[in-house]
């Protein structure tokens, strides 16, 4: 059932209705919910006159694979009717081959003068990179970490802008209307927050989100259980989907923040959020009925690809970040955490078992039951690591200190820009 007052532009949906008396506040991290009647018009227009005095950046980190790919081409004609972005800085990384480039820029391009492609595996980026790691700056490991934090440089070359907006390039059905939503709480001048972070519902005949759904939320659950209600794991649990890849931050903001350069980007970006800025001015944000982008292969047979390896880099990445917070994490914890886990994921098996059902929706409980045990292994898998490194590589540093060795290098990452020498 739709409310009597949706209007077309919309994301509709039968399953709109399930939205419609939720106004639960988790934790403390606002959560701001689609109820089912904000029209993208009204959304956009609200942006149009915020963005008078509020300017936004947008980071659009894409691979050769997903520049080819449906998706992205449908991203790019949906971004040629917004008016309130006013630069969308598109990083193309893992693309060794010029053509990529080329490409890229030709796509890209039907967004106009304010789009520029950066693409990292080209000379002149290259160069940069290897400036920054003979003084120390290490940039040399590639991969989205990398490609969102080159972005966040080039749009802090240019002091007009409030606020970057990040979002992933696999989303199979995108609307503007996520730009929207995930765009006007920062800038709308009655709220004052510094950092939202994308929600949504993942289905489509089935249950998809694995990673979050059998890892993250019973994770969570068990370290709270091992190691008490400490304030960083109270704010993760806050959050409905830690892992989605979509987000937007105040410029100051960006520039505080260290950006992990693997799987652990989403949980580091968080970590670092709750370690640079008051949780009162981090919301999180639903951003429609239905979100559907590539999925991973499980990969229970090979703990190095797929799922598990996320997990294996999500887990690590988690545990030095408690320790950094004076966690004491040894062996014995390890073992503890891995049992208490999955004996909360089995029971969550359960209960997405009857969901599933009532729903309707296609539910392979010996599938996600072997999913549970194959992330357990991993709890294990990490901790070793951990053990082996607590500290882990090193980080790629953040922009203030970027700046005061290289005052101006986000005016030549823009001179990069354009560029395949």
């Amino acid at each position: 059932m739709v409310g009597k007052n949706h209007q077309p532009g919309a994301i509709a949906s039968s399953m709109v209705w399930f939205h419609m008396s939720d106004f639960h506040q988790s934790g403390p991290v606002t959560t701001l919910h689609d109820l089912g009647d904000a029209r993208r018009d009204h959304l956009e227009d609200l942006l149009t006159r915020a963005t008078q005095g509020y300017k936004i950046g947008m980071v659009l980190p894409v691979t050769a694979a997903d520049l080819r790919a449906a998706p992205f081409s449908r991203m790019i004609e949906q971004l040629r009717g917004v008016d309130y972005i006013d630069q969308v800085c598109v990083v193309l990384g893992d693309a060794p081959d010029v053509r990529d480039y080329r490409d890229a820029r030709e796509l890209v391009g039907r967004l106009g003068p304010k789009a520029e492609v950066l693409w990292t595996d080209g000379a002149a980026m290259q160069s940069l990179y290897q400036e920054l790691a003979e003084s120390g700056l290490p940039v040399d490991v590639p991969g989205k970490g990398r490609s969102v934090w080159t972005a966040f440089g080039y749009l802090l070359a240019d002091p007009r802008l409030d606020a970057f907006v990040l979002h992933d390039c696999d989303i199979v059905d995108y609307d503007r209307i996520l730009l929207a939503r995930l765009c006007l709480p920062m800038a709308h001048p009655s709220l004052d927050f510094e950092f939202a972070k994308a929600f949504y519902h993942r289905s489509t005949d089935r249950m998809h989100g694995r990673v979050t759904r059998l890892l993250m939320s019973p994770l969570l659950q068990s370290l709270i259980a091992l190691w008490g209600r400490d304030p960083f794991l109270h704010f993760l649990e806050s959050f409905r989907y830690p892992l989605s890849g979509e987000f937007a931050i105040t410029s100051a903001l960006a520039r505080s923040n260290r950006v992990p350069s693997d799987w652990g980007l989403e949980i580091g970006t968080l970590a670092e959020v709750f370690r640079n800025t008051s949780v009162k001015r981090v919301c999180q944000v639903d951003l429609c009925v239905r979100y559907e982008h590539k999925h991973q292969d499980l990969s229970l047979d090979d703990p190095h690809q797929g799922l598990m390896k996320m997990a294996t880099e999500i887990l690590t990445t988690l545990f030095r970040m408690l320790a950094s917070r004076g966690t004491v994490i040894d062996a014995g914890h390890v073992s503890t955490l891995r049992a208490a886990y999955l004996r909360v994921a089995q029971d969550v098996v359960r209960q997405y078992h009857a969901d599933a059902l009532v729903n309707g929706l296609v539910y392979d409980r010996d599938y996600e039951e072997r999913a549970v045990e194959g992330f357990a292994r991993q709890i294990q898998t990490a901790g070793s690591d951990f053990q082996e490194d607590p500290l882990g590589g090193v980080a790629i540093p953040n922009w203030a200190r970027v700046l005061t060795t290289f005052p101006g290098l986000p005016s030549r990452l823009r001179d990069a820009g354009g560029s395949t020498s």
